[in-house]
């Protein structure tokens, strides 16, 4: 008898009974494709919870994990914590090891398992200031407890009964995992996540996207610490997918061509460099084979679905597909039925144009504190519509309030923020999740978002500016690879902006203007901010007078996770971006 699926190890179990994999998941050891069957995974993680037991490991313990890259053993380790009651605390692996004291500490962590010899360095600079009895690396380390000696461990099956006990003591509504959201602002916060959020939420994400159980396959490259990236192992598990783990995203490319994947989940600025690249080879290409490239280009950006252009677009659009779009789709290996897009907003142009070129792109909304899934767009029965992040899923209740803020209800709405009662009584009211986010709903059940509502700002002369809406905008632009929005309480919108600089040394070049190569020396040219201003023009005819913006300012620095400009999700830190550019704020405002 199949048990129904409700705790999160269920989805392994379940397909072993069901669907066992022989390549469940493949991974690369010294240019080979190594593959662990379902059945192997499973055998593996009961020998990791008859260790952890005997380690003296308790139901609502909790264990911290930080890996560099996806890999088996993660997964192996989550079943392995999950199914004895323990709690899996995920860390990104590029916070610092400051953030990586507070984390352990405010959750109560008492094991960490990171990766490999740079992470172990970073939590064994601050393990005396925790409460943590080990840590344990799935790498080979001198002075660090190993993966194998805990496989060691637990060889010795007489205790697998403990393990089956508490299984079985495990709860739909047990929490599951302490998520610690990497915030704009802020320390960060832990989501306390149930089995039964996610679970739930995978399921009816599963009947929301077009794939049936078989033999696909997929890559897995964003960060498993994001509930993205986290609900798609998940997702994979339950439809039997094969899943395949990128060395890293430097190859990601290569492993594209390699695995040939039917399905890749993918956050909106790694699209934005796709798309860069792909324009930037288009850029050098010469004669016909140039004006090919751009028309074909010009036709995507006005792709509208359901046949809304008319027979004689189509009939371009074939001829682009066979000379230009169907080397895009070769770069992702040729399979790819579609993807889908969340963390972040993705422009509008970028879907247009991948969709017209035979990839499409779903746009979806979600977050950690809806386990993640609240909405998603979909070809099947009119659920798709550019601009919108599509319709709630099955059994999730959006709704406006009347400033706009997007409130959700449903089974995926977390359980509340550890050890903060406060925030989440703010948060969660009358059991609707008060997102942050400014949206509308349309008749149809489409949602789009327009702004996050801290970030939304008034000029002097009262008028609201959403600072998302305008950036996004401007971002279509290949000069810009970033930009702020900035000017509360100001007489007008401002950018900060940080140029794409890559493209723009090419472009200085073609142009012959002198610099000494310094990213500093090239936005200091008068013809580079007249450009940059010829980009503002063109997307201020799409703002209102009032949002238009009259002045900016170039940083010569490249917004990064490592230098701290950037969330692990490639989203802003405004404040932070803010107090490195005051100079550059003062200048906007002549102050």
């Amino acid at each position: 008898m199949i048990k129904k699926t409700t705790r999160l190890f269920d989805f392994a179990y379940n397909q072993l009974k069901t669907n066992p994999q022989q390549k469940c998941f493949n991974y690369k050891i010294d240019s080979n494709w190594v593959s662990t069957s379902t059945e192997q995974y499973i055998e593996l993680a009961n020998t990791i919870s008859r260790a952890l037991l005997r380690l003296g490991i308790k139901p609502n313990d909790k264990i911290a994990v930080v890996t560099s890259n996806n890999r088996v053993e993660w997964s192996i380790l989550d079943i392995a914590v999950l199914q004895i009651g323990a709690v899996n605390v995920p860390l990104y692996p590029t916070i610092s090891s400051s953030d990586y004291q507070y984390i352990i500490n405010h959750s109560d962590a008492v094991l960490c398992f990171v990766s490999d010899k740079d992470l172990a360095k970073k939590v064994v600079k601050i393990k005396d200031k925790t409460k943590l009895k080990n840590i344990y690396s799935f790498d080979s380390l001198k002075d660090i407890s190993s993966w194998e000696s805990l496989l060691e461990l637990g060889k010795d099956t007489s205790n697998q009964n403990e393990v089956e006990v508490l299984k079985e003591q495990v709860l739909p509504e047990n929490l599951a995992t302490i998520i610690y959201t990497s915030g704009t602002t802020g320390v960060p916060k832990g989501v306390m996540l149930s089995h039964k959020n996610i679970v739930e939420n995978t399921i009816v994400s599963a009947k929301a996207l077009d794939f049936k159980h078989g033999k696909y396959r997929v890559l897995s490259y964003l960060p498993v610490c994001h509930i993205f990236e986290r609900f798609a192992l998940y997702y994979y598990q339950l439809m039997g997918f094969e899943i395949y783990f990128a060395e890293s995203i430097d190859k990601l490319g290569d492993n594209l061509k390699e695995v040939k994947p039917h399905f890749i989940p993918v956050v909106p600025r790694l699209l934005e460099k796709i798309y860069d690249k792909i324009v930037d080879k288009g850029s050098n290409l010469k004669g016909i084979k140039k004006n090919l490239f751009f028309w074909s280009l010009d036709l995507g950006k006005k792709y509208r679905p359901y046949n809304e252009n008319g027979w004689w677009y189509h009939f371009q659009l074939g001829i682009a597909k066979k000379l230009v779009f169907s080397k895009w789709q070769e770069a992702l290996g040729g399979n790819i039925k579609f993807l889908v897009s969340g963390s972040a907003p993705l422009q509008p142009v970028l879907i247009k144009i991948f969709t017209a070129a035979g990839i499409p792109v779903f746009e979806g909304y979600g977050m950690t504190e809806t386990s993640p899934g609240i909405s998603i767009n979909d070809f099947r029965d009119g659920g798709f519509k550019i601009g919108t992040v599509g319709k709630a899923l099955e059994d999730i209740e959006v709704k406006i309030a009347e400033d706009g803020e997007i409130l959700v209800k449903g089974s995926n709405i977390m359980m509340g923020y550890y050890k903060n009662e406060d925030l989440t009584n703010k948060t969660i009211v009358n059991n609707w999740l008060h997102t942050g986010d400014i949206g509308e709903l349309d008749n149809n059940g489409f949602l789009k978002i327009t702004d996050r509502k801290k970030e939304m700002f008034k000029t002097s002369g009262g008028k609201y500016i959403a600072p998302a809406v305008l950036e996004s905008k401007l971002k279509e632009s290949r000069f810009i690879e970033q930009v702020m929005i900035i000017g509360e309480s100001e007489k007008m919108p401002g950018a900060i902006i940080q140029p794409h600089f890559e493209f723009l040394m090419e472009w200085v070049k073609r142009k012959n203007i002198k610099t000494d190569g310094t990213l500093k020396s090239i936005i200091s040219k008068k013809k580079v901010k007249k450009r940059i201003q010829k980009e503002i023009d063109i997307a201020n005819k799409s703002f209102g007078k009032w949002e238009q913006i009259k002045a900016f300012e170039l940083t010569p620095e490249i917004w990064t996770i490592e230098n701290g400009l950037l969330t692990p999700t490639m989203k802003m830190k405004r404040r932070d971006i803010l107090n490195k550019y005051k100079i550059l704020h003062q200048n906007i405002y002549k102050k």
